[in-house]
């Protein structure tokens, strides 16, 4: 996992590096945008497998968010930063991994709002298997759309449940 750790960080302050280069022509709001989708894309997703990590690893992934929230900001790099991320009402790294856990959690056993129950499904199995008495979750199943017509209008309405049947004008030859 350290090497995982290693490559976030890394591809992280190169973008920071990049971020702070074209910072000066950007405005508060702008940068906020980009580096929140810097934070979700790069340091939040899958972070929850992180849950075991040891302090030292996790801290690398701290040190990257105070960056973030120091370049939105436009301080110093010595300055503290637990007031930053404070401010952009960001849960630090150790915490942010407890919370989504915490939200599956809540999920699986209904307890969550109801538009996450509905992202998540326990998987239920049709033989009697050993791992029946474990929770686990069920893959979302993705379907590819293959041909152009399976992206069609009426095809896109059928599978999400939608009867469509489109009306032609009647015409008469006279």
């Amino acid at each position: 996992m350290s090497i995982h750790v290693s490559k976030v960080a890394a591809s992280c302050y190169y973008f920071i590096y990049n971020i702070r280069r074209i910072g000066k022509y950007l405005t508060r709001q702008c940068c906020e945008t980009i580096v929140g989708a810097l934070m979700t894309s790069r340091l939040y997703y899958c972070n929850s497998i992180l849950y075991v990590l040891p302090s030292t690893l996790l801290s690398r992934l701290q040190r990257v968010q105070n960056s973030l929230a120091r370049l939105i900001h436009r301080v110093s790099r010595f300055s503290p930063s637990n007031n930053l991320l404070f401010e952009l009402h960001r849960l630090p790294v150790k915490y942010r991994i407890l919370y989504k856990i915490l939200i599956t959690y809540k999920a699986i056993r209904s307890l969550a709002p109801e538009y996450i129950v509905l992202l998540i499904n326990v998987k239920q199995s049709s033989r009697a298997l050993r791992s029946n008495g474990a929770i686990l979750l069920e893959l979302p199943s993705i379907k590819c759309s293959t041909t152009l017509g399976d992206r069609s209008f009426s095809i896109a309405l059928r599978m999400n449940g939608i009867s469509y049947r489109p009306t032609y004008p009647k015409l008469s030859i006279s």
